[in-house]
């Protein structure tokens, strides 16, 4: 029997990032050119979707304190502009950090930039499109190549994967689970695990360089005669050829096959990759570890705004949600985004458990032990792999390089 996810209508709300025809940011979390228990019940395994639903506002907690955390002072102590290097075209996953600057920045369609004043602090804030702007690099690279950059969106995978060469430190997750997947045609298959896929044979199309792929070939769960890793998010071979398992995100895929591909039309079932054991932190914002006492005084203010930003997205992200898309737009690229789409992946957040306090009332707060767990089970992998850094004997970053919760201010709630 198929396992399909369930809607928690009482968190009803509505958003997403949209699909994509030739790319790699709602294809891919930690692509190359690219913590205990995890904090939440685990998503539901499969699911289907049908057309995006209508925006309702969930219930709730505000922040702790009082004061407009954007009327504090940022002038001297943070760089301005603040430039923040995302991971793809502007999309829902993204949209608490164009929350810090509202509805009303400005685009440069060259650059591929969105730029406007962090409220009353008296900086301005630079948000960058990644994909083509930056050739397709990771965050992890071009974080290092452009030393104006001050926060980036790196996973925790690609943090472990180029930590040698290129080591990062992450603030803040906005995903407490990420939106990676694996969906395929549920007329034809009827896969409930990761090992249904592995025992029928069918061939898995996703990016090369996914971390995760190496993680399931290595676990035997794929045979990796079965995989090809030459995805480049078109949706040409998926609907064409009919019968392959391909990766995706579960705010964007389903929605887009079922409602936007000509010649497909009809819903995708899917997994998550964090069940199989690839618990990353996907896009969580990150520095370069010199700025943690360089930028010290800036972070303990920047940080609970950004937390505070992720509470006031998801409360109401309508008039946001409109604006990612006249943005993308205005970027004038071959990517393309809708409202509707956009409602669906902020729906698919909620519905799932991605974006979610977890249990312990604070938003954007990592697992020490999550993490740790997860080098545990990567390191011996990238080490037979040939990664440098994760031969033996080398030293292996831990989960306290990775990461500090030490900004977050933990009376900022989703309330759920």
């Amino acid at each position: 029997m198929k396992i399909r996810a369930k809607r928690r209508l009482l968190l009803g709300i509505a958003v997403i990032c949209v699909g994509a025809l030739v790319a790699a940011s709602c294809g891919d979390d930690d692509d190359d050119t690219s913590t205990t228990t995890p904090t939440t019940a685990a998503p539901a395994t499969t699911a289907s979707t049908t057309m995006a639903p209508t925006t309702v506002a969930p219930t709730t907690a505000g922040p702790a304190t009082e004061m407009d955390l954007k009327d504090q002072d940022l002038t001297d102590i943070c760089p301005d502009p603040l430039v923040i290097q995302t991971d793809w075209f502007p999309e829902p996953e993204h949209g608490h950090t164009y929350q810090l600057i509202g509805t009303g920045g400005v685009v440069d369609k060259d650059k591929g930039t969105y730029t406007g004043p962090l409220g009353n602090t008296g900086i301005d804030v630079e948000i960058r499109a990644g994909g083509p702007f930056i050739n397709f690099a990771s965050p992890s690279q071009q974080f290092y190549s452009d030393p104006d950059i001050f926060l980036a969106y790196i996973n925790t995978s690609d943090a472990l994967k180029f930590y040698k060469n290129t080591p990062t430190v992450a603030l803040l997750a906005n995903f407490e689970v990420g939106p990676q997947i694996l969906m395929w045609d549920p007329d034809l298959y009827d896969f409930e695990t990761f090992e249904d896929i592995g025992d029928s044979g069918a061939t898995v199309l996703y990016f090369a360089g996914a971390n995760y792929m190496d993680l399931l070939t290595a676990q035997g769960v794929i045979d990796p005669a079965n995989v090809d890793d030459s995805y480049d998010g078109s949706p040409g071979r998926f609907i064409t050829e009919g019968n392959l398992v391909q990766q995706g995100f579960a705010t964007s895929e389903p929605y887009r096959y079922e409602n936007d591909f000509e010649g497909w039309m009809k819903p995708v079932d899917f997994l998550l990759t964090h069940n199989a054991g690839h618990e990353v932190y996907q896009s969580a914002v990150s520095v370069r570890p010199s700025a943690l006492t360089e930028y010290r005084e800036c972070l303990e203010i920047l940080v609970p705004i950004m937390q505070q930003d992720i509470v006031e997205y998801m409360n109401d992200p309508d008039a946001m949600n409109v604006r990612l898309d006249e943005i993308v737009k205005e970027l004038d690229s071959y990517w393309q985004s809708s409202i509707p789409a956009h409602n669906f992946a902020t729906q698919q957040m909620i519905d799932l458990g991605l974006v979610t306090d977890g249990d312990n009332d604070m938003v954007g707060d990592q697992d020490a032990d999550r993490i740790q767990r997860f080098i545990d089970l990567m390191s011996p992998i990238h080490n037979d792999n040939g990664v440098e850094g994760f031969e033996d004997g080398a030293d292996i970053p831990s989960a306290n390089d990775l990461f500090t919760n030490e900004f977050l201010d933990p009376s900022i709630s989703l309330g759920y």
